[in-house]
Formats: C-alpha cells, structure tokens, sequence
C-alpha cells in the first residue's frame, strides 16, 4: 500500500467521531402504530417519522423525516387493515414496499421488516387449479423493495419462511397466552386444550403441554373459502364437563371459531374459550363471536382491535417479545435462544 493510500485511510479514521457505531432506528406504518410505539419506548429510542400518507387518488407516500444513513431501520408494519386509520391490508403491504425502497435509497446499513402479522400467509399454496401462491409473491415484493430480513409471529404455515431468500425470524406468542390460560383459568385438571382441525395438532399438543392438561381435535371440513362446517369432537370424552379452550393462529371472520365452539358445548363442555395469536375480526366478527357460546377470547396486539369490540375480547401485548428479537438482530445475538430453540411450531 502507498503511502498516499495509508495517508488517505488514516485521514477517513480520525474524521469519525468519538465512539462512532452503527444506529438502531425504529419506524412504523400506520397499520401498527400503538405497537411500534410500545416497542420504542422498550428499546429507549424515539419513533422516526416516515412521513406515511396516501394521497387524494389512493397512491401511498413515505418520506423520512430525519437521516437514516448508516443505521439499522427496522419497519414495524402488519399488513393488516386499520380502520382507524382508513388504510387496507393491501394499502399496509404496498406502505411496507415503499418505507423499505425509501430507506434503501437513504442507504440504511439494513432494513428489516417487523411484521407481527403476515399477510396473505394463508395462500401459501395452491389449493385449487389456476390459484395463486400470493404468500410466495408477498416475499418477492419484499425482498425486491430491498428489505434485508423479516421478523415474523406464529406464521399461519411454516412453510413460507422458505419463500424467502434472505433470513426470517419465526417468533411465537405461546408463552404469555400458555401463561394466560395457567394463571386465569383456574385449576389444569379442569382444562382441555381444543386444535380447531388437524392442522393445527402440533401446535395444540406443544400448548397443551405447557399448560400441563390434555388435548382433543374438531374434524372440520370447509366445503368452500372462510365457509367451515364443524363435524364432531376426537376426543370427546376428555372434554366432559371441563373448560374448553381453543387455540388457533388467527381468528378472521369468527365463523368456523363459533361453530366449532358449539360443537364443543354439545359434545359436553361445560365452558369454552378461544385463545389466537392474531385478531383480525373482519367483517361482522364481533357479532358472530358474541352471539356463539364462547365465554372469553384472547389474542394478541399484532393486529390493531377494531372499535366496537365486545367485553369478551381481551388483548395481550407482544412487545416485550419483539422488542427482545429486534435488540438481539441489532447486536447479531442469537435470536432463538429467547424462547430456549423452541419457537419452531410446526
């Protein structure tokens, strides 16, 4: 190496300032506010304003309000709808696009996105000729805006973590809705955990033993798209007189949920709840879930709770969890070591 060379690389050296280090940044779409600044104040940072608005023809605008150069930004987006708001699911994804290009162009160190609540997870696969795989085209868009990694809660279907090419981290909310249900539900040996269809077995199995009670499965068939018929309990005999809960990933339009909880009174519970990590309640959810037979429902603040909801509906924070994953990616810690290696559900 020249001595100009070295003359030159020590000249960049002194010109950085004392105790020079990369930035941790936190920004959040508006499909996710309250989160986002939950898990700011965690972390003991300020909210960066991405200036998100939609303009008058629908058209969604991002501009940073302060350098971002050199930093780690992490996008806290579900791409779930928010009525208050007045924004989509699709205007959240495209919102989520445009912060991560805006930041690319900024040259953020890295972008990732925090998204508590994936979007379209549900088409992960073809279930009829000529359908789309729109889960796998959510990843390309993302990885195309320029996003770096993903973190994620309680995918509908693991699988999508491979449509990825760059890293996902696959968190769960398992530990505060098992020890939910321990600590409010009274006695375990007056508990069954209920898996709303055979798909969800693993997932009810590694609830059941953490709560330490028995589990059993409704055999559901769905004749067509958010259309569900509920055919009888496996299991029933465990069921007889005790509190049933059941636990799923998400809970959307409440139809199958209430089905399913009748099925579950008819086959002898005395009691049932329904414990999912995400809470979209589309449409007229709240009035399906509180004329059905179920006593209680918990979920968590990955998506915000439409207005109007009924008392029955009581909402956990996820912030800790993800306040803890996002603090460990931004020092390279492991990430998986927060729930002991055992957030792989499925």
């Amino acid at each position: 190496m020249s001595t100009l060379e070295t003359d030159a690389i020590t000249a960049i050296a002194n010109s950085l300032p004392s105790g020079y280090d990369k930035k941790l940044m936190i920004a959040t779409g508006r499909s996710s506010q309250e989160l986002g600044a939950r898990i700011a104040e965690k972390l003991g940072v300020s909210l960066t304003d991405a200036g998100n608005k939609t303009f008058a023809n629908g058209e969604v605008y991002c501009r940073f309000k302060e350098s971002i150069r050199g930093a780690d930004i992490f996008l806290i987006q579900s791409t779930s709808s928010n009525e208050v708001e007045g924004i989509t699911a699709n205007d959240s994804l495209m919102e989520l696009l445009v912060m991560a290009d805006a930041a690319v162009g900024a040259s953020a160190h890295r972008v990732i996105a925090v998204t508590p609540w994936f979007g379209y997870s549900r088409q992960d696969k073809k279930s009829a000729p000529r359908e789309p795989i729109t889960a796998r085209l959510v990843a390309k868009l993302m990885e195309t805006a320029g996003i770096d990694r993903v973190l994620t809660m309680d995918l509908h279907a693991g699988q999508a973590q491979g449509f990825f090419q760059k890293p996902v981290d696959h968190m769960t909310a398992m530990p505060i809705l098992t020890q939910y249900v321990k600590d409010h539900l009274g006695d375990p040996s007056d508990l069954v955990i209920i898996s709303p269809d055979a798909g969800r077995v693993k997932l009810t199995r590694r609830f059941a033993e953490k709560v330490g009670v028995p589990y059993a499965l409704l055999e559901k068939q769905r004749p067509a798209q958010s259309v569900a018929e509920i055919g009888y309990v496996i299991g029933e005999d465990l069921i007889q007189g005790k509190k049933a809960v059941i636990v799923d990933d998400i809970i959307d339009t409440g139809g199958t949920l209430a089905v399913g909880a009748q099925t579950v009174i008819d086959a002898g519970a005395a009691e049932v709840y329904a414990v999912a990590t995400h809470g979209l309640f589309s449409g007229n959810a709240f009035a399906t879930l509180s004329n059905s037979p179920l006593s209680g429902i918990l979920v968590t603040d990955t998506v915000p709770l439409r207005a109007g909801a009924p008392d029955m509906i009581k909402v956990m924070s996820c912030a800790d969890i993800l306040e803890d994953s996002i603090r460990r990616i931004f020092t390279d810690d492991s990430v998986s070591e927060i729930f002991a290696g055992e957030n792989q559900l499925f």
